[in-house]
């Protein structure tokens, strides 16, 4: 069984060019191995570890089951697809990119709908208007579920999107929506507001490591190593 460290970032995109910049800063570089476009690779002058090249969400996956022991990926990708995550992984150290806010946003013609109090009487009345409960587009669906119903909300159906989700309510699928934003520029292109209190989860690109992988006495070597580089200290066994 080898005993290297697997180090986990995404293989393209912004988040791939931000991830080598925050390394860079440390005077680390990762470089492929074999074809320029693979999906393994190095980290120059540090020892003991195999750069994985994949999506953020594979990431998650691979950081969840402990097939990689370090991963650089979004919080709410790990707050998303790992229910007790606590458990199963560390958050080291937030890297000052990739901000995304996980929201609640409402028609903004829904004047008398500002908090997300004012969804459970919106209910009542729109469900003896239409017949129904309402509909909530999303592609976080744990996320949503835990934070509509901690809040009371209970006459609500998710509705998973596949899709654009801001565009949903215009195109008569969902009523509100569970999404992601930056700046918030596009809910309002598409004629929806975020809830005053709608704000689930302020997200960032962390690195993170696993509980779950089997961290041998090399692996935890090459860890600390590539963390003591980075500037980061850790109370991981």
């Amino acid at each position: 069984m080898s005993t290297r460290l697997t180090f986990a970032v995404p293989s393209k995109g912004r988040l791939m060019e931000q991830t080598a910049e925050f390394l860079g800063k440390s005077g680390l570089k990762l470089r492929k191995v074999g074809n320029e476009r693979g999906y393994r690779g190095e980290v120059e002058g540090v020892d003991g570890i195999d750069v994985a090249f994949i999506s953020a969400s594979e990431i998650v996956s691979a950081l969840n089951n402990g097939r990689a022991h370090i991963g650089v990926t979004g919080e709410d990708l790990v707050r998303e697809n790992i229910v007790n995550a606590d458990e199963r992984v560390a958050l080291l150290k937030p890297l000052g990119f990739g901000h995304a806010n996980v929201v609640v946003a409402v028609p903004s013609c829904w004047i008398d709908v500002n908090e997300v109090s004012d969804l459970e009487a919106a209910a009542v009345a729109f469900r003896r208007e239409h017949g129904r409960p309402f509909r909530v587009a999303t592609k976080y669906l744990n996320l949503a579920r835990r934070f509509l119903s901690g809040k009371g909300l209970a006459d609500y159906r998710i509705v998973e999107s596949l899709g654009a989700t801001e565009g949903t309510p215009a195109a008569g699928t969902a009523d509100l929506i569970v999404d992601i934003t930056s700046t918030g520029a596009t809910l309002a292109a598409n004629g929806l507001k975020v809830l005053e209190d709608g704000v689930i989860l302020r997200s960032e690109a962390n690195l993170v490591a696993s509980r779950m992988a089997t961290w041998a006495p090399e692996t935890k070597k090459a860890r600390d190593t590539l963390l003591a580089r980075l500037g980061i200290s850790h109370t991981l066994a």
